[in-house]
């Protein structure tokens, strides 16, 4: 009897002891078939994160210029379908006299029809219409050329956070953007909305850089100017003529 006794009490041992075996196996991390991917991938993803940064930003700026092209030519696309429906209903251009133009009504639009109203009330109020229609053709110029961001928010604020090291002094000056004007923003506003609706270039060029009569930056030394409106000279830049 106690030898029956003996042997259950043995088997009853090795069953606790495999039970116990087994749910510490179960909870080892180092038995886990799961256990170091999440290391492998945070490995992998800083080699992919160094092998980006070691790419400089003219071949990043290349690998992306497919993809911008079509944005870009989508965008046309867009504008020519807008034109010639505006020439199907007979409908003309405004002429570029502050007559013509006040004549129209108060135009609205999306931010960035509110970032190109805000630049050309900043940078040329002062200026004629057919000086605020030069400045717009900058700004969209920009947006089409492969060196500048593909948004016109994104070409006006380019460069904004560091104290006069902006595209557009008016957005890195320290001064508050406040409209004071609200005749000449509600004419700058209606220029803006011609523009961004597919109005034809041509009064600078192909400009995508301007500065006005009364300073001389070394950066004009370099470029092309191709015309003067008002106080303004327009230039292009030899070394990155092409378009989106």
């Amino acid at each position: 009897m106690r030898h029956g006794l003996a042997i259950a009490a043995a088997a009853a041992g090795i069953l606790a002891w495999s039970q116990t075996g087994t749910a510490d196996v179960t909870a080892s991390s180092a038995s886990d078939p799961t256990s170091g991917v999440d290391a492998e991938i945070s490995s992998m993803l800083g080699a992919e994160k160094a092998a980006m940064e070691r790419v400089s930003s003219d071949r990043l700026a290349r690998l992306s210029q497919p993809m911008r092209e079509e944005k870009a030519r989508q965008r046309r696309s867009v504008l020519a379908a807008l034109f010639a429906g505006r020439e199907a209903e007979k409908q003309e251009i405004p002429a570029r006299t502050i007559e013509a133009i006040d004549a129209l009504p108060t135009a609205r639009g999306d931010a960035e029809w509110e970032c190109l109203a805000e630049a050309l009330y900043f940078e040329a109020r002062g200026e004629t219409v057919e000086g605020q229609f030069a400045v717009a053709e900058v700004i969209l110029n920009r947006v089409d050329a492969p060196a500048f961001p593909d948004t016109v928010c994104g070409v006006v604020n380019q460069g904004t956070g560091a104290r006069y090291q902006c595209q557009f002094t008016y957005t890195c000056d320290g001064a508050a953007e406040v409209i004071h004007e609200p005749r000449a923003h509600d004419r700058v506003g209606k220029v803006a909305r011609i523009m961004l609706d597919g109005a034809p270039r041509e009064l600078t060029d192909g400009a995508t850089y301007y500065h006005t009569k009364a300073v001389n930056p070394r950066w004009a030394r370099r470029f092309d100017r191709t015309t003067t409106i008002g106080v303004h000279h327009f230039y292009t830049d030899p070394t990155r003529l092409s378009m989106r």
